[in-house]
């Protein structure tokens, strides 16, 4: 019996930042790999060509070639639901372990149910997104009961240029949110490069700080039955939900 835990992450194709990030927040994990499939994902906007892009079909795809590393868990690693409606993460997972038998999880409901835990009621936002984009996973979250307080935005489209907000934006960002005084403050994209700032952007704001990312992560290892409070160094989401 091998003691290895093998978790599958779904990856939007033009992503470059949450390989490196989730690997390295695993790293002292020595069990612990994390493995990857990617789908066509170039833009984020609500036109019928973007939208298409998060068909399940595709997506299924990827998930079937992962499930032949025997991963423990598959996370679509990714935030569409906060636009698309948390239904289609549902419908998706439950599509995913009937195609594979694999459990699975995706970065956004691993959220939902982080801010449900802690009884986030008013919530910032960091996200590169445009207006369009943003005013929907507003409004998605104001149903779920999480009235917005502090909200900064990028207005790109390009998911690629995500990966290029610096650490300077970022942190920016994230204190003219956190200003505002919201119970938590949500990072909502998996291709920005916030959460290896959170931890200090934390200490400095007094504010948690949960980074989409680090959501995937947290459920994969709650889901494969590793402590995530074995991970140090990412933020309080860790420790507190370990």
């Amino acid at each position: 019996m091998s003691d290895r835990v093998l978790i599958g992450m779904l990856t939007p194709s033009s992503n470059t930042v949450l390989e490196p990030v989730t690997q390295a927040m695993v790293a002292g994990l020595p069990e612990v790999s994390m493995h990857f499939g990617r789908f066509k994902v170039t833009e984020i906007a609500l036109s019928d060509q973007a939208l298409k892009q998060f068909d399940d079909s595709e997506i299924l795809r990827a998930a079937e070639l992962l499930a032949h590393a025997k991963v423990g868990v598959i996370s679509w690693n990714g935030t569409s639901s906060g636009w698309l409606g948390f239904d289609a993460d549902e419908r998706l997972c439950e599509r995913i372990t009937a195609a594979t038998g694999i459990p699975a999880n995706t970065s956004m409901l691993a959220l939902n149910e982080i801010l449900a835990a802690k009884k986030v009621k008013s919530l910032g936002y960091v996200t590169p997104y445009l207006d369009a984009v943003q005013e929907r996973i507003v409004a998605n979250y104001a149903a779920l009961g999480h009235a917005c307080r502090g909200d900064r935005h990028l207005r790109l489209q390009d998911n690629f240029s995500f990966s290029d907000v610096t650490a300077e934006q970022l942190t920016s960002m994230t204190g003219e949110v956190a200003a505002e005084k919201p119970d938590a403050i949500a990072v909502i994209c998996t291709n920005l490069r916030a959460a290896p700032l959170v931890a200090k952007l934390e200490a400095d704001h007094g504010i948690p700080i949960y980074d989409t990312i680090a959501t995937s992560v947290w459920k994969s290892l709650k889901m494969t039955g590793v402590d995530p409070k074995r991970v140090v160094g990412w933020g309080s989401l860790f420790q507190d939900l370990g």
